[in-house]
């Protein structure tokens, strides 16, 4: 299954006006709600802007400061990455760079995993959503408003089935949403 797992904004932005992201520094409860859904996936499809800044758990020792981001460090640097980048022609850790076409690539993840495989970056995840390669939609949707920013969804229609909420005890709410998927009438027109 491909997920889709984002920060959002209440008004759906996964980032500010002007690319801020301070807003969504993740409670220890959220941290550690994150690190458990990282253990259940077997790939992750990243563009270059969430691969650079991911990096920091491979190389960054300082990013080891408790068990919990011990945990999530061991866990990101096992994890096989694949990487779509048009700039980068080299990547660290346990990551490539893209060699396929994106559904391709979805496929050849999820062909060597039996765990849900991960994509990450709004522009990447944006065309897995229009060539109806998400299964899955997640969003730790915070409570902010940013008025405008990069989206968590491009401009498409889904049908979505509600199969898990959760609160935080930083208001974040986390939704869960199985995609159904397009009637052969919707996916001719």
């Amino acid at each position: 299954m491909l997920v889709y797992s984002m920060t959002v904004s209440v008004d759906g932005f996964i980032n500010g006006p002007a690319g801020e992201l301070t807003w969504s520094a993740p409670s220890e409860e959220v941290f550690r709600f994150h690190l458990d859904r990282t253990r259940e996936l077997g790939g992750y499809l990243c563009g270059r802007g969430v691969y650079e800044a991911m990096l920091v758990w491979e190389t960054d020792p300082s990013m080891r400061s408790d068990e919990h981001t011990d945990a999530f460090a061991d866990v990101w640097c096992a994890l096989p990455k694949v990487v779509f980048s048009r700039t980068l022609d080299r990547v660290e850790g346990n990551a490539r760079l893209a060699e396929r076409p994106l559904a391709d690539e979805v496929s050849a993840q999820a062909a060597s995993t039996e765990l849900d495989v991960a994509i990450g970056g709004a522009t990447l995840a944006a065309q897995a959503v229009q060539q109806g390669l998400v299964e899955d939609l997640r969003a730790f949707r915070y409570p902010i408003a940013l008025g405008g920013g990069t989206p968590f969804l491009p401009p498409v229609t889904l049908g979505l089935d509600l199969a898990e909420t959760r609160s935080f005890d930083n208001g974040v709410i986390y939704e869960h949403y199985r995609v159904r998927p397009a009637s052969p009438a919707a996916s001719a027109s």
